[in-house]
């Protein structure tokens, strides 16, 4: 029998989930990288004043090996690195589809050493890009979201710093999940029905709390300040010909492009976790079959291959939190065990889990909807603007946006939802889970299935950024 996972053996704490319990450093402690460290200090006015492709040029090559073997530091420098590169990129009205050496050597060496892509990640956006407001309060035991700032943002917003933040907090408060939910595999193990029982009764109240941390973006986080100010800066170098960059970034004097997705919270390792747990599985959009859950269908869960975003995104995620979600694969058996004892209050407890999940992609489906949907309508309206804006914002409202994985927005995150019900092991919940009752109040707003099929309409697509292109309703993306 397979060893459940040691959490520590992924750099996973009982505490703070896929962050690190330790908080990460501001500043890199060896004064080598100090030139680093001041663009980073005036990164938003550099930005502002089109002045940080000048001063990245002139950065001389700087080794890594006086940090290559503390993964706080590499981690630091992997989020500076990312920060310089994607103002480098996308800073003035035309793209650099290549990286000067002075940041893409040190960025491709770091990258490697941590296990994560050379572009901002989730990882180096949010996991690794916070600090404690007051050191004394961080002592006193629990995490405060009022007490947590970002050690950097390409804005100097607080909008963008909320945006960070509020991703940072979910994790924080996902950790109890992680914990649950292999207490609750651990309990299986022993067959004691009652534990598990209560295992799941805790872990269904954790997902609960998790939908209410996601509906706090919406207090310091303009929407428009959001689409337009913050998402350009968070794009990546995939399927971004209409934004620039036709074949991608050139990394150097590499003499090939590379060609990889921008930041998305699709990248976060927890939501990915709850879905092994509890068996939920995914298929490419519009390709959800029929059949009984658990029945041999291939998901994008598995080796199909076919529009895989999900696992895509896994390989956006740092090393050791792949394998952990790998590790999770091949133990987790809490649907099966569930079916096999057909005990009232056991099932019960597992479809409140299902119930929460989906509920939490609901209020998802909304905060999407109010982020991206409703400002690309709002701008095609307004017609066209002079204000500043580069990259993906100059060609926002003329064309669809075009996401990394391929899948449609709207369609893709209400399959997702529904796909959660699915695996519903009590009749009750089985009728409740398929019904749509959980379904979004915001669909008059936001839903973009009923359009007229004959007009060009605007379905943004992947992540926290994505790129343009004009087709038709029936055309892809995602955030």
């Amino acid at each position: 029998m397979i060893e459940l996972p040691n959490l520590q053996d992924y750099d996973i704490s009982p505490k703070s989930g896929f962050l690190p319990e330790d908080k990460p450093i501001s500043r890199l402690s060896s004064a080598t990288y100090t030139q680093w460290e001041v663009i980073m200090d005036s990164l938003p006015s550099l930005i502002l004043t089109k002045r940080i492709r000048k001063v990245i040029e002139n950065l001389p090559v700087l080794s890594i090996d006086e940090i290559s073997g503390d993964k706080p530091e590499l981690r630091r420098a992997y989020s500076i690195l990312c920060f310089m590169a994607h103002a480098y990129v996308w800073n003035v009205d035309v793209p650099s589809d290549q990286l000067p050496k002075s940041i893409a050597t040190p960025l491709l060496e770091v990258s490697e050493l941590l296990e994560v892509p050379p572009v901002a990640t989730y990882a180096g956006l949010c996991l690794w890009n916070f600090k404690d407001i007051f050191q004394l309060e961080q002592q006193l035991g629990e995490w405060d979201l009022d007490n947590l700032a970002t050690i950097n943002t390409f804005t100097g917003s607080i909008d963008e710093s909320w945006f960070y933040l509020v991703s940072v907090y979910f994790e924080y408060k996902g950790a109890s999940c992680i914990t649950n939910g292999l207490e609750t595999l651990k309990a299986i193990r022993e067959d004691n029905i009652a534990k598990v029982t209560s295992n799941l009764q805790h872990l269904a109240e954790s997902i609960d709390k998790l939908g209410s941390v996601m509906m706090k973006m919406e207090e310091m986080c303009d929407p428009h300040a959001f689409y337009y100010r913050i998402r350009p800066y968070l794009a990546g170098w995939k399927n971004m010909a209409d934004a620039g960059l036709p074949k991608g970034l050139r990394y150097g004097d590499e003499e090939t492009h590379r060609q990889y997705s921008g930041g998305s919270n699709a990248q976060s390792s927890l939501i990915q976790t709850l879905d092994i747990l509890l068996n939920v599985e995914h298929f490419p959009t519009g390709v959800r079959p029929k059949s009984t859950p658990g029945a041999n269908t291939k998901s994008i869960s598995s080796e199909s291959g076919q529009n895989n975003f999900m696992n895509e995104m896994k390989t956006y995620m740092p090393g050791p939190h792949q394998r952990f979600l790998t590790h999770l694969q091949q133990v987790s058996n809490i649907r099966s065990y569930v079916m096999e004892k057909n005990q009232h209050q056991l099932t019960l407890a597992y479809d409140a889990c299902l119930a929460m999940l989906k509920s939490f992609r609901d209020k998802h489906i909304q905060i999407v909807t109010r982020y991206i949907i409703l400002q690309a309508k709002l701008q095609k309206s307004a017609g066209s603007s002079n204000t500043l804006r580069s990259g993906l914002s100059k060609t926002a409202g003329k064309q669809e946006q075009k996401g990394t994985g391929g899948t449609s927005l709207i369609p893709f995150l209400k399959q997702c939802r529904d796909e959660t019900g699915d695996p519903a092991a009590g009749e009750w919940g089985q009728r409740v889970l398929s019904s749509g009752v959980l379904s979004t109040k915001h669909k008059a707003s936001g839903d973009t299935d009923k359009e007229d099929s004959n007009r060009i309409v605007k379905k943004p697509r992947i992540g926290m950024a994505g790129d343009f292109k004009e087709v038709g309703e029936e055309e892809t993306g995602h955030w």
